[in-house]
């Protein structure tokens, strides 16, 4: 498995320790908002962005609470996907883009950023969150899977919910004599990137094809659905559905709890923050580029193997003084200690610990305007 690609899941430290470095810019302003001596905000204007769905409740409750506290300003965020973010941001069409997935090390060599007055750009990680395997059967909320059940089940090689494969795992559970119908991202998804990282990396033989944002399988009886709204929408629509999304999209869906090791872990922002825990920094990117490496073929044990980590991407340098001072602002409010509280009480993500928050803050300091 291609390393770069591993780098889309992300890293993030102990989950448990919440204490951030705010900005000294912003400290004592809610929300990142600049303060000038009278009193009032500093900011003012309009940034577009778009990109992961996956970011989509989080990126609300972050819009909400910052513009609250900045009202001259307008942070317009659609939740288009990873895949059209980033090709927006190449275009120029967005300022600042979510991505499930870092830009690879060859798209960052291939040219300049439309959005940006030079090539180099800033990522960080912003939103830490378990891929979830949901499904729809009645009666049933909770499955044990293994790792190659999953991959034999979406590459459409087990197609019956009493398959043998399935009822050995979950003895306990009365399984219907029904149709398994996979429900995967039609559109170009970093959410995918992650589930087909996780397959490939622990069940090769199962799952033949390499992790990518597309969905890499022929199918005969699965279904498309556009972002993870879509995907849960048609899980929960039909009968016998199973697929993935982020795990703050869940709701009534019953989930799988996936064998790592010897045990079954269930989902939970804790347990993927363990899979990343000790994650090291991709070598050869410059120092505005935090991107990590983690293989869940070594995930530790009571952690959850499928984590996704999402990002935010800006510019080192923007042509414009009042687009770098929002965007410097917000990404600053959203890896703050507050930030990530937001968003966890939003969509459940697990907060960015200490370590991983501070240089975070240091990247994102780089950004500035033109001169």
């Amino acid at each position: 498995m291609k390393l770069n690609r591993i780098a889309r899941v992300g890293a993030v430290a102990a989950v448990a320790v919440l204490s951030l470095s705010a900005c000294a810019a912003n400290e004592g302003t809610p929300a990142g908002g600049s303060q000038p001596s009278d009193g009032g905000t500093a900011l003012s204007g309009t940034v577009k962005a778009t990109g992961a769905s996956s970011q989509g409740a989080a990126q609300q409750a972050w819009t909400a609470a910052f513009q609250k506290a900045n009202p001259d300003v307008t942070i317009n965020y659609q939740p288009t996907g990873s895949g059209t973010g980033r090709d927006n941001f190449i275009a120029g069409s967005s300022n600042f883009i979510g991505s499930d997935r870092a830009y690879t090390a060859d798209e960052i060599a291939a040219g300049k950023f439309g959005a940006c007055a030079t090539p180099d750009i800033i990522e960080v990680p912003a939103y830490i969150s378990p891929v979830a395997v949901v499904f729809n059967l009645d009666g049933v909320k909770k499955l044990n899977l293994t790792p190659e059940v999953i991959a034999d089940i979406f590459n459409e090689k087990i197609e019956k919910w009493n398959d043998p494969a399935i009822a050995d795992l979950n003895k306990d559970v009365t399984l219907p004599d029904l149709a398994i119908t996979p429900v995967f991202r039609g559109d170009e998804s970093g959410t995918t990137g992650t589930f087909t990282s996780y397959l490939a990396s622990v069940a090769p033989t199962e799952w033949p094809y390499e992790d990518d944002d597309a969905w890499p399988v022929k199918t005969t009886r699965s279904e498309a659905a556009q972002q993870t709204s879509g995907v849960e929408a048609t899980v929960n629509g039909g009968k016998g559905t199973i697929g993935y999304i982020d795990a703050s999209r869940v709701g009534e869906l019953g989930s799988a709890a996936i064998k790592v090791g010897d045990d079954f872990v269930p989902f939970s922002s804790e347990a993927a923050a363990e899979l990343v825990a000790s994650s090291p920094l991709e070598e050869g990117r410059n120092g505005g580029d935090l991107v990590f490496q983690v293989d869940p073929a070594k995930a530790p044990a009571g952690s959850y193997p499928i984590a996704l980590v999402s990002y935010l991407i800006g510019c080192a340098q923007y042509e414009k003084p009042e687009t770098a001072d929002i965007v410097k602002a917000y990404f600053s409010y959203i890896v703050s200690e507050e930030g990530q509280k937001v968003a966890n009480e939003a969509a459940g993500s697990a907060p960015l610990s200490t370590e991983v928050a501070e240089k975070a803050q240091t990247a994102i300091d780089m950004i500035s305007a033109k001169k």
